[in-house]
């Protein structure tokens, strides 16, 4: 199981929000490419980086920062990236693909522009990483801020048939609150998908890691950590030991 410590940006700082709320929100570094290096000397082969400024539509200097973080992430040595944010267009994809992204994330435009799912999925395939968040079983977008009106399992069940292969699940009341994981959800969401998806939200602990890893390969890819890392609830070495 890969284990993505995450990375999430506003104005080029690192922050975590609770359930998504940017009013709630807290600063861990100003230095992003520092943490990824720090990460990468730990032992860490991806990262999960998050363009918050971009999905919240932010201003042109904090969009700039931000790109100019991911592409410092990019480029330290051994560590490969998966990264998304307010990914609406296929010049969007590009963008982060020439900074160095291996993996695209796209979340809030596989429900809102159909038209765009199918074309990026056909020019990308690969590339693409399904960022679905859900709560209590129901879509959410737009940051997490607005419902969808669609099921996590019927959007999953649609984005496969586009021929998208990687899948992110996050689980939106968890996430950024340390509460632990429902196990369930990962099973039934990769059940739909038919492949193995990486599990974020809500892991607080050690303990959640191995329950994620004890789903199997089929279940899970990975795991998304961000703040009980950056609170000293486990380090990253031992969160790699757990994932074994």
């Amino acid at each position: 199981m890969i284990v993505f410590p995450a990375i999430d940006l506003i104005a080029g700082n690192v922050v975590r929000l609770k359930r998504g709320e940017r009013s709630q929100m807290d600063v861990y570094s100003t230095d992003p490419v520092a943490v990824a290096q720090d990460f990468a000397r730990r032992g860490a082969t991806w990262i999960h980086v998050v363009d918050l400024s971009a999905t919240f539509e932010e201003d042109e200097d904090a969009l700039a920062r931000n790109r100019a973080a991911i592409e410092g992430i990019c480029q330290v040595p051994g560590i490969s990236v998966d990264a998304g944010g307010g990914v609406r267009s296929l010049a969007a994809i590009e963008r982060f693909a020439a900074a160095g992204v291996k993996r695209i994330a796209i979340g809030t435009a596989l429900v809102r522009d159909r038209a765009f799912a199918r074309e990026a999925a056909e020019r990308y395939g690969e590339l693409l990483v399904a960022d679905v968040a859900a709560r209590d079983g129901m879509v959410r977008v737009n940051g997490w801020r607005e419902g969808a009106g669609v099921r996590d399992v019927d959007l999953v069940g649609e984005l496969v048939g586009l021929g998208y292969r990687h899948l992110v699940f996050t689980d939106v009341a968890r996430d950024g609150m340390q509460t632990g994981i429902d196990t369930q959800a990962y099973k039934r969401i990769a059940h739909v998908a038919g492949f193995p998806v990486v599990a974020s939200g809500g892991i607080a602990s050690l303990d959640d890691l191995r329950a994620l890893a004890a789903l199997g390969d089929d279940v899970i890819e990975g795991a998304i950590t961000g703040r009980a890392l950056y609170e000293g609830a486990f380090t990253l070495e031992e969160a790699l030991a757990a994932s074994e």
